[in-house]
């Protein structure tokens, strides 16, 4: 039996995300991004359509390395205006039942003792659907933000793995599970004797007491992570419990999904215990010629400028530096190393020069773009998941709401019909939806785990 598709919407509460100049499109309401109604509509189809989880991207800085300013994102909405994506879970999950939801937050820039608290009160007001997504901050410009120097980019992995021990210590160790007792008649909420210090003294953190907020459904919320470099696919190898992924082609998924996996058993896992997710973008419509009609009026709206300034702040490669039509060569970044590298050592089939990438990511950004009817559509995201060990993908949209609203009355009931997707939910947590029912808490090997019993403490 073909193994069940995974789909997340990947999103985020600000102008524009992966696609650049599409605010323009008359059907696109991205301008709608501080709107709440306009997210709880999100939601509400995104349920409707048996998405596992909305996950959103975050960024703390502008993306000001194309021409050396912020200008060019600014006058292309690229990631900015951005707001706070903690602000909106509970209000979407108060018009769902089943719909999980992945936040974004730094370890760079965040700290573990008000992030544990702020991730078991999500979870707790969502009834166990929710997940963080782990990222170390690549963009100078954060730095710049908070008046501090950039780490370098094993640093920042450095730095994160003492993040993650703090905060299982908060998650799993503070609180014993019966800790509140509520007895009414002895008078005690919660039992003293079962809460307890973690009292973590590190390089980077040192941190006394326990979580202020009782243990959660989940306890520790589901954990995503994206690295992509070497240092941070073994980082996702050894925390991430859904893991995203960018390629260009299903055979170079195959590769890095492979790595991953057997990355994740030298750590002492299970290789199916990372559900990977690959980003994707789906222009559906009535038939293949009408979608390719579709897409090439999207690409009237597109801006390569903005697509390079997108670029510049991932890669941290300025690509108004080089020769528009002379392939680029590859190099060393403090940034995303694995974007720069998708363009110019991972795909040994071309040579992409500026130009190329500007044009390729102004619509999706670096993921592919399927363009066709729901049954093509539906066929290529079969051959992705089959052809590159995936697990499920991380949609995207070029125009909002349409294009997700487009896949979820298509797509979504031809891979129904296929069985790929659940016809209903299976489980009640995001956890449960990446490891199967009854796997609320982290599995006996995850690091986590092993931190809540003292071992990596």
């Amino acid at each position: 039996m073909a193994k069940r598709i995974g789909l997340n919407a990947f999103n985020m509460t600000a102008a524009g995300h992966q696609s650049s100049g599409m605010w323009r499109h008359p059907d696109s309401q991205a301008h709608r991004y501080k709107d709440l109604d306009y997210w709880l509509d999100l939601a509400k189809t995104l349920e409707r359509g048996r998405f596992d989880a909305l996950f959103l991207a975050d960024v703390l800085g502008p993306y000001d390395v194309y021409g050396g300013s912020a200008d060019t994102a600014l006058l292309n909405g690229m990631q900015i205006p951005a707001n706070d994506p903690f602000q909106y879970i509970s209000a979407m999950a108060s018009v769902t039942k089943n719909l999980g939801f992945a936040v974004t937050a730094s370890a760079t820039f965040e700290h573990p003792y008000p992030l544990a608290r702020r991730m078991s009160t999500l979870d707790h007001l969502t009834k166990g659907r929710m997940g963080w997504n782990v990222v170390t901050s690549y963009l100078a410009s954060a730095s710049r933000n908070f008046g501090v120097e950039p780490l370098g980019h094993d640093d920042r992995y450095e730095l994160a793995e003492e993040f993650m021990t703090v905060a299982y210590k908060l998650w799993e160790q503070s609180w014993e599970d019966d800790a509140v007792e509520l007895d009414k008649q002895r008078g005690v909420f919660v039992n003293p004797d079962k809460v307890h210090h973690i009292r973590h003294k590190g390089r980077f953190f040192n941190v006394d007491g326990f979580n202020m907020a009782e243990p959660s459904p989940q306890r520790t919320p589901a954990i995503f992570q994206a690295g992509a470099s070497s240092r941070g696919r073994q980082f996702a190898a050894e925390h991430g419990e859904g893991l995203f992924v960018n390629v260009l082609n299903s055979s170079l998924s195959k590769t890095i999904t492979d790595d991953i996996r057997t990355q994740a058993e030298a750590a002492g896992r299970q290789r199916d215990d990372v559900t990977i997710f690959t980003i994707l973008t789906a222009i559906v419509a009535d038939s293949d010629a009408e979608a390719e009609r579709k897409y090439k009026e999207y690409q009237q709206y597109a801006s390569p400028t903005g697509a390079m300034a997108l670029f510049g702040g991932f890669s941290g490669v300025d690509l108004s530096q080089f020769d528009p039509n002379t392939p680029l060569e590859a190099m060393d970044t403090n940034a995303i190393q694995t974007v720069l590298n998708l363009f110019t050592k991972l795909d040994p089939s071309r040579r992409w020069t500026p130009a190329d990438i500007a044009n390729h990511m102004s619509i999706g950004g670096i993921e592919p773009v399927l363009v066709g009817s729901a049954e093509t559509v539906a066929d290529e995201i079969e051959r992705w998941i089959d052809e590159g060990d995936l697990d499920g993908i991380n949609l995207s949209y070029a125009v909002t709401p349409h294009d997700i609203e487009a896949f979820v009355d298509n797509v979504v009931p031809e891979l129904q019909k296929r069985g790929r997707v659940w016809n209903e939910y299976e489980g009640e947590t995001l956890r449960e939806y990446l490891a199967g029912p009854g796997n609320t808490r982290l599995s006996s090997t995850h690091p986590g785990s092993l931190v809540a019993r003292g071992v990596h403490a």
